[in-house]
């Protein structure tokens, strides 16, 4: 079965978003262009690796190209709307790639399906035949940026970390590691 390849040339969204609660949740990134609506799941470090990559990638190019690649953003820009329903998933994602296109001017990001097999680097931006299904976005340096704004405080607004051991603490409660089992006895009245 040959792959197939979801390519959006001019989205007018691509955003990270969760359904569930924190400490449940389910990471998804959604492209929408059109009538064409496609929805990718991935995990929660995929996300953050995701957004520091774009925002490294547009420093990089800014650097190289100069300052006329615009990255500002404006709160105008912004896309705090929630995902876009019904929710599909068209697959999981295992291999993501990142690249410029200097011809368009924009971010390329690609997104592999997990597959049994291991990925040839080959089929990563590529239009190869044989390989995972994957979804290709192409975005403007301004669309980056928001993406990767976005996608941070996605991460970012889960449960809250122990200010020992970084773990999420629960509503429940939280075991920390660092305490080792050690809890400070307060004395007993006589």
């Amino acid at each position: 079965m040959s792959r197939v390849i979801h390519v959006f040339r001019q989205p007018e969204r691509f955003v990270a978003g969760t359904v569930g609660e924190p400490g449940d949740r389910a990471f998804y990134l959604q492209a929408i262009e059109e009538a064409r609506t496609i929805s990718v799941l991935l995990e929660k470090q995929q996300v953050s690796v995701l957004a520091e990559r774009v925002a490294a990638l547009l420093t990089e190019v800014a650097r190289r190209f100069g300052p006329d690649v615009a990255t500002e953003t404006e709160a105008a820009d912004s896309d705090n709307d929630p995902l876009a329903v019904p929710l599909e998933e068209e697959f999981r994602v295992g291999t993501m790639g990142l690249g410029w296109d200097a011809d368009s001017r924009s971010i390329v990001v690609e997104l592999l399906a997990v597959t049994e097999e291991e990925v040839d680097e080959s089929v990563v931006l590529d239009d190869t035949e044989e390989g995972p299904d994957a979804l290709r976005v192409f975005l403007s340096p301004v669309q980056a940026k928001a993406f990767a704004d976005r996608a941070e405080k996605v991460v970012s607004a889960g449960r809250a970390p122990c200010p020992l051991c970084a773990e999420p603490l629960d509503p429940e409660g939280h075991v920390c590691v660092r305490l080792n089992g050690f809890h400070e006895r307060s004395p007993v009245a006589e």
